[in-house]
């Protein structure tokens, strides 16, 4: 069940209608590939002021229109906490974007010098753990990952934090799609999806939302329009919506750089699949900062106009079929005296 703490820090990303209407802006090698483009430049030379730059015109042109937003900390944060509205909820990224890869898989840490504790501290809503996963990893791969997510479960139970964790599959070191950043795969194995949400919707890792990839690659994807491979592709959804229901779990979707339209595609599915919103980042906000960066009066209006009808359309796509979120009804039963709140809360 959850917790006081854990509800409120829900309640907080989701709007007043109970819908996940999320961006996310904890990119890192995305939008150091973005502003390279834009300047003709290599990733390696983006330097540190045009990432705050970025991030701050990220937040200040779409925080006003979303329920909550995703920063990292070591750009987002002081980037542009100053200026997230004050009723836009805040989720704080703990993994860094660095992996250790491996022949048998890609083991995940956590930044340098971050914890779940600073996160609380500082007035974070929910800490969100990005876990690259697939169940034909190594055993050693396997049982890191496993931990790692574990681990974190542990520390957000600990400080009554609600604990976000997005799954990605990933293709082997030396296979043709090898990529250390995310580009989702034409040929991507649905049942690699679906059986990392399996894995990690037990309830010995702590998971409060999922942040979930589509089970089928989105450019893959037929018209829902009841034909035999719309079918197909809904029962795919559905074994994600019915093991979330069945572990009381809300989720949302990933955008992963997808076409506007071919994302809406993606919500259909699962909203009828059981989702809760969207968690998205480059479909809102990439062409606005790979086209106009460093003119920030042209990603101002760039980002004013697309990134925002996009977002809008998102939202109202998701108001529209997007099952809504409640929480649940604290248990008070037994609070019979003065005291016995203060007393009891939180103690374990």
């Amino acid at each position: 069940m959850l917790t006081l703490g854990k509800t409120r820090g829900l309640a907080r990303l989701a709007n007043r209608e109970g819908h996940f209407c999320m961006v996310a802006l904890d990119q890192r090698p995305p939008l150091f590939e973005a502003i390279a483009a834009a300047r003709g430049i290599g990733k390696s030379a983006v330097p540190f002021s045009d990432m705050i730059t970025a991030k701050r015109l990220l937040v200040e042109n779409l925080a006003p229109h979303c329920s909550s937003m995703l920063f990292d900390p070591n750009y987002a944060i002081p980037a542009a906490i100053d200026v997230l509205p004050a009723d836009c909820g805040l989720i704080v990224t703990l993994e860094d974007h660095r992996t250790q890869e491996t022949e048998g898989g890609r083991k995940s840490k956590v930044i340098a010098d971050w914890s779940v504790e600073k996160i609380r501290r500082l007035g974070g809503d929910a800490v969100k753990v990005l876990a690259w996963y697939r169940p034909d990893a190594s055993t050693d791969v396997l049982a890191h990952q496993k931990e790692f997510v574990r681990k974190i479960g542990e520390d957000c139970r600990r400080h009554d934090i609600a604990y976000v964790l997005e799954l990605l599959v990933f293709p082997f070191l030396g296979t043709v799609e090898h990529t250390a950043d995310y580009v989702e795969s034409p040929t991507k194995l649905p049942e690699l999806v679906v059986e990392s949400v399996r894995e990690f919707a037990k309830p010995e890792y702590g998971v409060d939302l999922l942040k979930l990839e589509s089970p089928l690659a989105a450019n893959s994807l037929p018209a829902r329009d009841g034909s035999a491979a719309a079918l197909a592709a809904q029962r795919e959804f559905d074994a994600v919506g019915k093991i979330c229901a069945d572990a009381g779990i809300p989720w949302v979707l990933l955008s992963g750089g997808a076409a506007p339209e071919k994302f809406e595609l993606v919500l259909d599915y699962a909203y009828a699949a059981g989702a809760g919103g969207f968690l998205a980042g480059r479909t809102i906000w990439l062409n606005a900062i790979r086209s106009y960066f460093p003119d920030t009066g042209a990603v101002t209006k760039a980002l004013s106009q697309e990134g925002l009808s996009v977002l809008e359309s998102l939202s109202k796509l998701t108001g529209a079929k997007a099952p809504r979120w409640k929480a649940p009804a604290p248990a008070f039963q037994t609070i019979r005296n003065e005291g016995d709140f203060a007393s009891n809360y939180a103690t374990a």
